[in-house]
């Protein structure tokens, strides 16, 4: 895997949080008696298993009882930004990769996990992995593990039709005819806060060209003629039936997520593009060992480069916490404890923690479609993905371009120009 680069987040200065700045409550070096609010976002898989970590950890240190805040990703985002703003954040919270940039830019708005070393312990983490937590000098929030979009198919549907899973794009486009003449689609690409459409077009275009849509520092790479580039493909994969159209997709299933879409479950779409940290969501509503992890897709050529990864998400205390070594604890748990890690296995991808990693490796739960793909990325030439391509503001533009090429409001051009000046505006203006 390419080497990923260091002290990403610490360069960028965007925009305070809004909240005013409080006074900390430092370490004493004890666990005291307290209850601490956790909050994360997942499918159930994910909340299942984290719900009996914490049973775990509430039978180990009645003292320190965890409450559980969690739910699906759509509105996420939004929901902590509320929170913090008034003060009224969890103690201990599941973090994503740009929440860095918008929530902590200066790195004082989350606890600087560094203090935190009498419980926490980051022995287990590579200085590259730590990098993608640091603002500023301070270790905002731990990564959990790295990953990737990747291909996952639905095997019976493929089989059925004598279709082997496509590996370049010429491939993925004559697999979509053929779906569609037996009424169906072999992948979904939405718009929504999963972003695929865009996702897949712009690693097209990265391929082709070898230049980076956007650099850790938020410049832009891409010509308005790349910007074209990219909402000709996304056209191209509609025109071939790859996808569904943004019309057809919000007829069959307004604005709920793929995996509880009937489409999905009943294999009218056969594939999906997804994080490997959170495909255990799409696996779970279909029989066992039905879902299988596809290649990476690429030109004739066998050029496969172009594809992301980035940390999946990452461990944060509140800078408001009134019980910081208590928050520690519980997040070392989290990371490096066997008996959690064999309970957590990979809902939240393979483990950046070694310990974990170890743990799993020698209870044999160190496989299944995540470690599949992961296997696949480490073997390829990636792009470690930009935070600035993750801001809710960057998707905004995303995805509304995508929806106009896909109901045919005006030329490519116009709308990649249109597009293009967006984009570098909004870059200008939070720089």
């Amino acid at each position: 895997m390419k080497k990923i680069l260091l002290s990403v987040v610490c360069t960028l200065i965007l925009f305070s949080c809004g909240n005013e700045r409080v006074q900390k409550t430092p370490p004493d070096n004890k666990l005291n008696k307290c209850t601490l609010r956790f909050s994360w976002w997942g499918g159930d898989d994910r909340h299942n298993a984290t719900m009996k970590a914490i049973t775990l950890w509430n039978a180990r240190h009645p003292n320190i009882e965890i409450k559980a805040e969690y739910g699906g990703w759509d509105g996420w985002t939004e929901k902590i930004n509320t929170q913090i703003s008034g003060g009224s954040e969890p103690d201990i919270m599941q973090i994503n990769y740009d929440w860095l940039v918008t929530l902590s830019n200066d790195g004082e708005d989350f606890y600087d996990l560094n203090e935190l070393n009498k419980f926490l312990d980051l022995s287990g983490f590579n200085e590259d992995i730590l990098s993608f937590g640091t603002v500023n000098g301070h270790l905002n929030a731990v990564p959990v593990s790295l990953t990737g979009r990747g291909f996952f198919y639905n095997s019976e549907v493929f089989e059925k039709l004598g279709i082997s899973y496509p590996e370049t794009w010429d491939e993925l486009m004559t697999t979509g005819e053929i779906f569609y003449e037996n009424g169906c689609y072999p992948i979904d690409l939405d718009i929504q806060s999963g972003g695929t459409a865009w996702y897949i077009s712009v690693v097209y275009v990265q391929q082709k060209t070898g230049r980076e849509f956007l650099d850790m520092n938020g410049n832009l790479g891409f010509t308005v003629e790349d910007m074209e580039t990219v909402l000709e493909f996304y056209k191209r994969l509609e025109e071939n039936h790859v996808t569904r159209t943004v019309r057809e997709r919000i007829d069959a299933d307004g604005n709920s997520a793929l995996y509880q879409s009937p489409e999905f479950i009943q294999g009218n779409i056969a594939g999906v593009l997804e994080w490997n940290s959170a495909v255990g969501k799409y696996e779970s509503v279909l029989d066992k060992g039905v879902l299988e992890a596809g290649n990476y897709i690429g030109d004739e050529n066998g050029n496969n480069s172009g594809w992301f990864v980035k940390p999946s998400l990452l461990y944060a205390v509140s800078a408001n916490t009134k019980y910081p070594d208590e928050a520690g604890a519980f997040i070392d748990f989290l990371l490096n404890d066997k008996e959690c890690a064999d309970i957590l296995g990979t809902s939240r991808g393979i483990p950046a923690s070694r310990y974990a990693e170890e743990e799993l490796e020698k209870t044999g739960k160190l496989d299944g479609l995540t470690k599949q793909n992961a296997d696949m990325l480490d073997a390829m030439n990636t792009v470690t993905i930009s935070p600035y391509m993750e801001l809710s503001r960057m998707k905004e533009f995303y995805n509304m371009a995508i929806e106009r090429v896909s109901y045919g409001k005006g030329d490519i051009p116009e709308i990649a120009q249109e597009l293009y000046d967006n984009i570098t505006e909004y870059l200008e203006s939070i720089k």
